[in-house]
Formats: structure tokens, sequence, C-alpha cells
């Protein structure tokens, strides 16, 4: 199972990722999540503590590893590179483990260009790339916020792309926009949660603007989510009913893919 877990800023992708990751991991599978988020927070919402996390350099930020895998040097522009380096040891190398869920934390390639061909953007390419053919573990990317990573096609291999939108146009505009790129990289299949929904007339509108074969499930406003937000802690260990709503959701996952 390898899902990417997309949509704008601040409308909860890190709450789903990171509780779809425990979900898994209380099956006993084998899951790793990856922060691909350049403000990263994943690790928080996993149950890390602020110290352990303080500890973790993202991958994009470790030149002196980019510059040996890649063979590039710092010497700037025109320089050449290897556009396969060696990342199968990474995983296992860098990533971190708490309540049963490794965590790797990638970062991001912080340029204008999405086009961007950098030795950075190689190695994150290359070590997505390589997580997806791990056959046996769960992998679940908690993207940045935006399209830039569907421009730089660093997630054309997932099994599945979930936009996370709240009630409201700009968020639907957000989900049209990921499934036009989605479809162009041949990504069939662009799946909605719904977070933050409040009362009906936030129902009605998820229900009215997104097709009812796309729509996995809607996750309410919950004050338990903000706490543990406040205490910089797991959601999963905070609001059973948040969790409650994301296990089904998980479930409709499960099922759609006859796992």
């Amino acid at each position: 199972m390898k899902i990417a877990v997309t949509g704008k800023g601040g409308v909860g992708k890190t709450t789903l990722s990171s509780t779809l990751a425990r979900l898994y991991a209380e099956e006993n599978r084998s899951v790793l999540a990856a922060d691909v988020d350049p403000d990263a927070n994943l690790g928080l919402a996993l149950g890390f503590t602020e110290e352990e996390l303080d500890s973790i350099v993202p991958i994009s930020k470790m030149r002196n590893l980019v510059e040996e895998r890649t063979g590039a040097s710092s010497s700037g522009l025109g320089q050449f590179f290897r556009l396969n380096p060696k990342v199968d040891d990474i995983p296992e190398k860098y990533a971190k483990e708490k309540n049963g869920v490794k965590l790797l934390v990638l970062g991001t390639v912080e340029t204008a260009n999405s086009g961007c061909v950098c030795p950075e953007h190689v190695m994150l390419k290359r070590i997505i790339s390589h997580l997806l053919i791990q056959d046996k573990d769960v992998v679940i990317l908690d993207m940045e916020a935006g399209l830039e990573h569907l421009g730089r096609g660093t997630t054309e291999d997932m099994d599945a792309f979930i936009v996370v939108i709240e009630p409201g146009a700009r968020s639907v505009q957000t989900y049209k926009n990921v499934k036009r790129l989605a479809l162009d990289l041949g990504i069939e299949r662009v799946s909605v949660v719904a977070n933050k929904v409040r009362n009906e007339a936030d129902e009605d509108f998820i229900k009215s603007h997104i097709p009812e074969e796309d729509l996995l499930g809607l996750v309410h406003f919950n004050e338990d989510v903000i706490n543990a937000d406040r205490q910089g802690a797991s959601p999963f260990d905070y609001s059973e009913g948040a969790v409650a709503e994301i296990r089904n959701i998980k479930n409709k996952i499960d099922m759609m893919f006859n796992r």
C-alpha cells in the first residue's frame, strides 16, 4: 500500500497521515511514514518528542550524504552528477521508529523551478521510488502543501493519492487541480478526505462538490485533535472520535485495493 497524502496547507494532511500509519502499525504491518514537507511535523503527530525530532536532519539537508551518493560537488552550476545514486540502505540507516511506525524525514528541495534537476531532487526522487517497490511495507507520504511534488514527478508511482480538503471552494479547487495533474502522470485514482467538517451544511457542501466515488469519508472538527496539537502529541492518543472516523476511511482504502 503506497499512499500520498496531499492538499493545501493547514487542512489536516499530517493528522490523516499519522493516524493511518498508526492504524496500520496496530495490525503489525511494516509501516514507513515519510515526511516530505519543509514544515516537518509528522514526527510529533506520530508521538515523537521534540527532543527526539531535533536530532533528525532531513535527508535533503545532508549535503555530505547527497554529494557522496550523487558524486556532486559544492562548486554549483554546470556540474555532473549521478542520476541513479545508491539509496536502498537509506531507510534502514536514517529512519527512526516510534509506536511501531518508522519515520523518514526527507524534507524537500527549496526551488522556484518545479522542473529542477539538482542532486538533492535526484536523491529524494530515487528514495521515494525505492520506497514504492518495497512490497511488504505500507508507505505513507505526508506531502508538502501545494502541487510542486506533482510538477516534479516524484510521486507518479503511488497506489493512490488522497487529497485532504476542508469544506470550501478553494479546497475543492485544489482537489480538481491535483486530479488533473495526477491523471497526466497516469495516476487514475485520486480520492478525497474532507476534514474539519462542523455541521450538516458542511456535509452537504462536500457531497455536492465531490463525486461520490472519490469521497473516502469525512472527519469532523474535533477539539481533542486541537488539544493534541497544542501538546505536541499524537492525535491517535488523544481523540477516539477522529481515530474511529479515520479507521473507517482506512477500511475503505483496504477494500479499494482488496488488501
